[in-house]
């Protein structure tokens, strides 16, 4: 995972506006608020993808790449990474596009958070359950797979 990256990766899966009531005591999002929304984003591209109920086990390599500011508009990206018998791995950045122009950041937008989660698929009893992906989300997958292992050949 970079942080010198000129686009997202992934689809975009959330968006909003941090707020003031979301601050720290700097003047900055709170770190929280922004993998509350990255988890959210998680559990909707989760959901999307395997067409049951989960919930999230782990957030693993998680990054606070630079400070998200009062109105900026935040926007998570997710792509899937793998997927289990009950769990599916997610990649999962947060860009910004600033409110008001900022020197420090001239590009009209950039990252600032990622992470890896993973999500397990739970049954109406919240029991563990298997995954069972529908054909057009196999195949998805499946032709990812393959650009990736062309792209590393």
């Amino acid at each position: 995972m970079s942080d010198h990256q000129e686009a997202p990766e992934g689809s975009m899966i959330l968006r909003t506006i941090a707020m003031p009531k979301d601050t720290n005591t700097n003047g900055d999002i709170f770190g929280g608020w922004l993998l509350a929304q990255m988890d959210m984003a998680g559990g909707i591209l989760a959901r999307d993808t395997t067409g049951t109920r989960n919930v999230t086990v782990a957030m693993d390599s998680v990054k606070f790449l630079k400070p998200v500011k009062v109105g900026d508009v935040v926007c998570c990206h997710g792509e899937v990474i793998r997927v289990g018998n009950s769990s599916v791995t997610l990649k999962i950045e947060t860009w910004v596009k600033p409110m008001i122009k900022d020197i420090r950041h001239p590009e009209p937008r950039f990252k600032v958070t990622e992470a890896t989660f993973v999500f397990v698929a739970i049954n109406e009893d919240r029991k563990k359950t298997k995954i069972v992906l529908p054909e057009a989300i196999r195949q998805k997958l499946a032709l990812k797979d393959q650009l990736d292992q062309n792209q590393a050949d």
